[in-house]
């Protein structure tokens, strides 16, 4: 049987994890002959890390997925710098820049783009920079200077990691948000309060509910309550959306992106998509981990390794990025105490800069937040990964103590099974460690080197090194 000809458009953080993935099933090109078509002219890099370039904690060479040999080591036809203009479903072709290509199976993995506000004289330049790529930060680092006023559009996760890295490079960051509290998806109010209570003490001012009203070059910001801010670099991370404009014109079904069913296919069963352009009704918007196990799937469907791999949905947790805070978020965050069918534990000390929040059903966690609680982080996400049944010192798992005797726990690698992701920033299963293990990566720093856990967030740094002991013991 002949290979089928896979073209993927896109080569960021999804369309990489996919060539990956059939590579690893398919190392030898028998089954799927594979090309990637790429906009930016920079091997793929990890997206979710860009915060940490603008912090100052890690290099653009240190958050590359690939380097510039992995394409011939890899058997594939990498094409970078190239623009797609037209899909043609009828003929099965992906018309480009440079010239057309033919697949038998076809995946979009064109990601995002940044939402740029309707305020007057915002328009991307050398004071208005948006905040998605690598060459997104090195406008920002080129344009951020100590001392200088700095404001970031947007209090959400990105906005706010920006603004961490800023302020720790010792710009006077100010964050404008339009709503009353920060990260107001994924945190209750009092979570929100106090990690602006945490922000503030490490350098970053916030303006709450107003909206930009006018951008003045060489000047700074007028805002709709009639202030003004200075800035001499305006920070745009106000929200993405999904990149479904070739989808649409192709005439796939399209909401808001590019929908797909459990196998990841659109309304043309020759054409898949997946990562932030795609749409399920189960992966959460905005976070990597959902693309990364849609990409395990895919793989399979496109290798012919698993026929019955099906995506189902990602229960997937929230974390910032940003250097001394320490914050997760999983599952339901917003219910009331009022709501008499959970059971609702919170913990408030904005001086101590923690908050917790425990919400439990049928004595399995639904939801939580953890604020300045790593303890209690790694703890509650495994039960609720795992469906454990919560110990009855709701509070002291809360408060991440150690569980009372004879609660069921994973504290030990070895109870952890092989799917368990031990790095949510970069889908790193125990499995993918023991794999690496096994390849020669013989220490903790090896392990990261190879797998790139710990290379995000870092908290799960303590696990992998609990792994890697585990392994020298083996």
């Amino acid at each position: 049987m002949s290979a089928r000809n896979v073209v993927v458009v896109g080569y960021g953080m999804a369309g990489a994890r996919l060539a990956d993935e059939i590579r690893r099933r398919d190392p030898k090109a028998e089954r799927v002959r594979l090309t990637v078509l790429g906009a930016e002219q920079h091997p793929a890099y990890n997206r979710v890390l860009l915060s940490s370039v603008v912090a100052g904690g890690m290099n653009p060479d240190t958050v590359r997925l690939h380097d510039a040999e992995w394409a011939g080591r890899s058997q594939v036809d990498l094409h970078l710098g190239v623009t797609v203009t037209r899909l043609d479903p009828a003929q099965r072709l992906v018309q480009t820049s440079t010239g057309e290509f033919s697949y038998d199976s076809l995946v979009l993995a064109t990601g995002a783009t940044p939402w740029l506000p309707p305020v007057e004289g915002l328009e991307p330049g050398p004071e208005v920079v948006t905040f998605r790529t690598l060459d997104d930060c090195a406008r920002i680092l080129d344009a951020a200077r100590p001392g200088a006023p700095v404001v970031v559009l947007g209090g959400g996760l990105l906005g706010l990691e920006a603004a961490r890295g800023l302020a720790g490079r010792g710009a006077n960051v100010t964050v404008v948000h339009p709503y009353s509290h920060l990260l107001e998806r994924q945190l209750d109010s009092g979570a929100g309060r106090v990690l602006a209570r945490q922000l503030a003490d490490l350098g970053v001012t916030f303006r709450f509910e107003v909206t930009a009203a006018r951008h003045l070059p060489g000047d700074g910001l007028k805002l709709d309550d009639g202030s003004f801010v200075p800035a001499d670099l305006v920070v745009v991370a106000a929200g993405v959306r999904p990149e479904a404009a070739l989808a649409e014109a192709a005439g796939l079904a399209v909401d808001r992106g590019v929908l797909v069913d459990d196998l990841l296919r659109t309304s043309d069963g020759r054409i898949h998509a997946l990562g932030d352009c795609a749409v399920h009704p189960g992966a959460p918007a905005g976070l990597v981990q959902p693309a990364w196990e849609q990409a395990a799937v895919l793989a399979d469907l496109l290798t012919g390794t698993d026929t019955g791999a099906r995506y189902r949905g990602t229960r997937a947790v929230t974390r910032l990025k940003a250097r001394d805070i320490d914050l997760a978020a999983l599952g339901e965050t917003h219910v009331s105490i009022e709501d008499e069918s959970a059971e609702i534990i919170t913990f408030d000390d904005p001086a101590g800069g923690r908050y917790g929040k425990l919400v439990v059903r049928g004595e399995r966690v639904t939801g939580a937040i953890l604020l300045g609680l790593p303890d209690a982080a790694a703890m509650v996400t495994q039960l609720h990964d795992r469906g454990i049944p919560v110990p009855d010192d709701r509070l002291a798992v809360l408060l991440g103590r150690a569980l009372p005797a004879g609660a069921p726990t994973a504290a030990s690698p070895a109870d952890l099974p092989s799917s368990a992701l031990i790095c949510r920033c970069n889908a790193v299963t125990k499995g993918r460690l023991i794999e690496a293990w096994r390849g020669g990566a013989a220490d903790a720093a090896a392990l990261a080197r190879t797998t790139r856990a710990t290379t995000g967030c870092g908290s799960c740094r303590d696990t992998v090194d609990a792994v890697a002991e585990w392994l020298a013991a083996q």
